[in-house]
């Protein structure tokens, strides 16, 4: 065990990403609160949980406030929290398109808000957000290949979502360098989870690492972000994705 690094917060916290960021940070001396719609049986003992609708401002706000008095500063932030979403974008819905929007981008932004004002106080503190290879490169369906494949892969409404995150965490890095407060994304490519349960394995096959990442490589791309020793990278959009895309 490592000293101790302050208090982590962790978004969505009880996936598969989120669990195993949890266990990275408690390994590196981190205090870790794990937030999420519903417990996970699967947190490591040390996590504090709390629930957490990440789209409900004033819910954050008491979250980070309560936080901070029980557990201490926050010096780290993982937004992990999101939802996934299929379908072509000719046929997507503004129903679908809005729960994606309000959750992956409006709860990012609103955790960012509550926390980095508060590290931008103190003059410390690292935020990452978590991208995705298809808010770079547009969606790994290809229609003019097969045309059932969007069917199958085509997720424009996340696509969209992430490629805000990318560009949110641009303006936020560059908002925040002046106070000392680092913020970067993580870009994971097809991670072996529950959300890529259905990734079809003709696009799984043009991965040229010939694999699907896993939970624990995003964690290890996320705490490098997060420590000191990293100090002079911010506005980074950092790709885990076994040379699927190259940028």
């Amino acid at each position: 065990m490592t000293d101790d690094r302050g208090l982590a917060l962790v978004t969505g916290a009880c996936g598969a990403i989120g669990m195993a960021t949890c266990q990275r940070l408690l390994d590196e001396g981190y205090r870790v609160l794990a937030t999420d719609m519903q417990p996970g049986s699967s947190l490591p003992a040390a996590v504090s949980f709390r629930r957490l609708d990440v789209t409900d401002e004033q819910a954050v706000a008491n979250l980070v406030n309560e936080a901070e008095q029980r557990y201490g500063r926050l010096t780290a932030l993982v937004n992990v929290a999101g939802v996934v979403s299929q379908g072509r974008a000719l046929d997507l819905s503004t129903a679908e398109l809005e729960r994606v929007w309000r959750i992956n981008v409006l709860g990012t932004v609103i955790v960012c808000q509550q926390v980095g004002r508060r590290m931008a106080a103190r003059g410390r503190g690292a935020i990452v957000n978590i991208g995705s290879v298809v808010g770079k490169n547009s969606g790994n369906a290809r229609p003019w290949l097969d045309p059932t494949e969007p069917e199958r892969a085509g997720n424009v409404a996340y696509g969209m979502s992430k490629s805000a995150i990318h560009t949110l965490t641009g303006f936020l890095a560059k908002e925040l360098a002046p106070q000392g407060v680092r913020v970067n994304a993580v870009a994971p490519g097809p991670i072996a989870t529950r959300m890529t349960d259905s990734f079809p394995p003709s696009l799984q096959a043009l991965v040229p690492a010939g694999r699907m990442g896993t939970p624990e490589e995003v964690a290890h791309a996320i705490h490098f972000l997060l420590d000191e020793r990293s100090g002079f990278i911010s506005g980074e959009i950092l790709d885990v994705n076994g040379a699927l895309w190259c940028d």
